[in-house]
């Protein structure tokens, strides 16, 4: 499977026949939406609403339509040994069903498909570039010479800034081509990454692929080791979705949630790298918060507590609370007539609605109809004909008003939840068989609150409230949700979540050993039940594609420890020295240290991230800042000019750096409140490299690290690996 670099411009030079595609495919698109851009609609309109409308969507369109400079336009192309038919080539929109062409556009030749992030057609139609979620496009990532469903040569390119540079073929039916690992493929995954997270439509593996398009229907859960892409995995899901349901997820919407701003901005140009420009995306705290200040936090015995799935079933309890069984009758004045609804049929009414266990304020909505309805059969048992408006009159009497509002009254859920937090006996009542004294204890406010606004509210109360809401009002539910770094979350925040895919379905991404909340779930099994969606397919990813194998082994032998059972990453990477150990004499020699090994991997092509425990930033940017070096915040872009990043421990999750010097993994472990979490967070930190990693200690590592690993590789010296 060679390589091929030719810079021979002649007609017969392969590059330059796939240089001269590329060229007119760029023009083809330039093309496409200079016809979007000249579009007029101005005779095509009834009236300004649906002028508005259509130019938003026309405008979506042109935005869609822009080719970005240094993103290849095509990675990859197809030639299929027989003509291709209209039922394989077809996708769900539009611009797939023209791939059914067989006729050659742009010259290219019958069979033959160039498979890229977007669909390009020529002035006929006839496509120059395929969407790769186009089901003509699968063999790409899926065709093996055990399998070459129908593929005769897969051709991979290389680029270099927005150039074709290279090409490597793959002849899957040809049994005289020994099989090799691709070279362009392995370049392209350690390519160094300067800026946010990347797509990784060109190295999709077919494991991947398989979560990649797998339906709408059902929920899928991902457990996957560091570098197993399983982040790239989901966002490219939700392309791949978008563009096979693009109709019915734009009615019901699609949102994307991660574990803090920092990461979402790091993956926020993947999709919009892949044409879908409209996903939201948010934080779980988002979800929760909106109109709600936060301004308290909570021990981590508390926030324990308070996330609990238990809190649900107090909640519940503490609502229909509310509710009082009348023991009065209803008298309802109707001009010179008087209407009496007895207590025991009121009684029954109420006993009904709350058997049916519907949301608190349905119920609320319903009673005065329920009440009036029961006045109407008087008035039709007496002779009289009263229609809707007689009943809707009714409903709203100050004598069916006053009983609903002793029966079934109102309820505010932050009020609620207030209560429940500073009234004691309040809590006790409703938490009885629930939780214990200590619980009860642990969760209530010492100081006394006199409003909602003026409470500190903490992001675990807003949970509650949240919760509280739903059992009010049904919360509105989405198509799809993509769920992130879902080990941390609390069953009450899986609960919040869960109720906004309620009718649609949800991808939840994670990896069980990097769990660092007190309240990390220990199995999928319990997480999925949380959610909500029990029958989910829970599938692992344990083929690891960015970090070293070398790093990972090393960060492996923390496994055994903070999460028993689960397999290790198996890296397909070997790079021998990507890992070094240096022990320094004492704390006085850290900084510089630290400040050595940064420059040392400034040296290097591509990013580079200092990790070190929260307590520790503030020294170590002292420290940057004396030496004359400039360094980003998590989330900030990197550049060519500016490549080092001060990362806190806390916030490393779900990043990635082409290089990571890692700072006294002992105050790491630490910085956590219990030595599990703290091990799982130090296990983060050694798995954000992609090229190498430098742990710098003055103080002893902790005793996992230096046991050997189960895979058996030696214990690194102090002097490095």
């Amino acid at each position: 499977m060679p390589a091929h670099a030719h810079e021979s411009d002649t007609t017969t030079d392969p590059l330059a026949l796939e240089r001269a595609h590329l060229a007119a495919s760029r023009s083809a698109l330039r093309a496409m939406r200079e016809d979007a851009q000249a579009l007029d609609i101005r005779d095509v309109t009834a009236n300004w609403v649906n002028a508005a409308v259509l130019q938003s969507q026309i405008d979506e369109r042109i935005k869609s339509l822009a080719d970005l400079a240094h993103t290849p336009l095509f990675f990859g192309r197809l030639d299929y040994l027989h003509t291709v038919g209209a039922e394989q080539a077809e996708g769900a929109s539009e611009e797939a069903a023209r791939s059914a062409s067989a006729k050659g556009g742009g010259g290219r030749r019958e069979g033959q498909f160039y498979i890229g992030r977007r669909h390009v057609h020529d002035a006929d139609g006839d496509p120059m570039v395929v969407d790769w979620r186009a089901p003509v496009s699968q063999p790409f990532y899926r065709a093996s010479r055990k399998d070459p469903q129908d593929v005769g040569r897969r051709r991979r390119f290389g680029y270099t800034g927005g150039e074709l540079t290279a090409y490597e073929d793959e002849h899957l039916t040809d049994p005289a081509e020994a099989a090799q690992t691709s070279k362009l493929l392995q370049a392209e995954i350690e390519r160094p990454r300067v800026g946010p997270m990347r797509d990784i439509v060109a190295t999709i593996q077919p494991e991947q692929d398989e979560i990649v398009r797998s339906g709408l229907g059902g929920t899928v859960c991902v457990q996957g080791g560091p570098g197993t892409g399983k982040t790239a995995v989901g966002l490219h899901r939700v392309a791949y979705l978008l563009y096979a349901h693009r109709e019915r997820l734009a009615r019901t919407g699609t949102l994307v949630i991660g574990p803090n701003r920092s990461f979402l901005h790091y993956i926020e140009q993947v999709l919009p790298a892949l044409g879908e420009l409209e996903v939201k995306q948010a934080t779980v705290d988002d979800l929760v918060t909106a109109g709600l200040e936060v301004r308290g936090t909570d021990s981590a015995a508390a926030a324990v507590v308070k996330g609990d799935a238990r809190m649900a079933e107090v909640l519940r309890r503490a609502i229909r609370s509310h509710v009082t069984l009348p023991t009065e009758p209803v008298m309802v004045v109707r001009g010179s007539r008087r209407w009496r609804v007895p207590a025991y049929e009121l009684e029954e009414i109420v006993t009904e609605l709350l058997a049916r266990d519907m949301r608190y304020g349905a119920a609320h909505e319903a009673l005065p109809q329920r009440i009036a309805h029961s006045v109407l059969v008087r008035m039709e048992e007496a002779g009289e004909a009263p229609d809707d408006r007689v009943q809707n009159a009714v409903a709203r009497t100050p004598a069916v008003k006053a009983a609903v509002k002793a029966i079934w009254p109102a309820v505010e859920p932050a009020k609620l939840v207030l209560r429940l937090l500073i009234d004691a006996e309040f809590l006790a009542a409703h938490a009885a068989g629930l939780l214990t004294e200590d619980e009860q204890k642990t969760i209530l406010w010492t100081r006394p609150v006199r409003s909602v606004k003026s409470a500190k509210w903490s992001v675990a109360d807003a949970v509650l409230i949240d919760e509280a809401s739903d059992l009010v009002a049904r919360t509105h539910s989405l198509g799809h949700v993509v769920l992130d770094e879902a080990q941390d979350l609390s069953p009450m925040q899986y609960r919040a979540v869960g109720r906004r895919c309620t009718t649609g379905s949800a991808t939840v991404l994670g990896d069980l050993a990097q769990g660092t909340t007190p309240w990390s779930t220990e199995s999928w099994a319990q997480a999925l039940h949380h959610l909500g969606k029990r029958d989910a397919v829970v599938e692992e990813l344990t083929a690891g594609f960015r970090v070293p194998r070398e790093v990972i082994a090393y960060a492996s032998r923390l496994l055994p420890v903070i999460s028993p059972g689960l397999a290790a990453v198996e890296s397909v990477r070997e790079s021998p020295g990507s890992l070094e150990v240096r022990e320094v004499g004492g704390p006085a020699e850290l900084d510089a240290a630290v400040l050595a090994a940064c420059e040392e991997s400034l040296r290097h092509e591509g990013s580079i991230g200092l990790i070190a425990a929260d307590a520790r930033i503030p020294a170590l940017a002292e420290a940057l800042a004396a030496a004359g070096h400039a360094y980003l915040s998590p989330g900030e872009e990197t550049t060519a000019e500016s490549r080092l990043t001060l990362v806190p421990a806390s916030l490393a999750k779900g990043l990635e750096y082409d290089y990571v010097v890692l700072d006294e993994p002992a105050a790491v472990v630490d910085g956590e409140p219990d030595e599990r979490t703290g091990l799982r967070r130090l296990y983060v930190a050694l798995t954000r490299a992609v090229s190498g990693l430098t742990v710098v200690h003055a103080a002893e590592l902790p005793d996992e690290l230096a046991k050997p690993s189960p895979s058996g590789a030696p214990k690194p010296s102090p002097s490095g690996v």
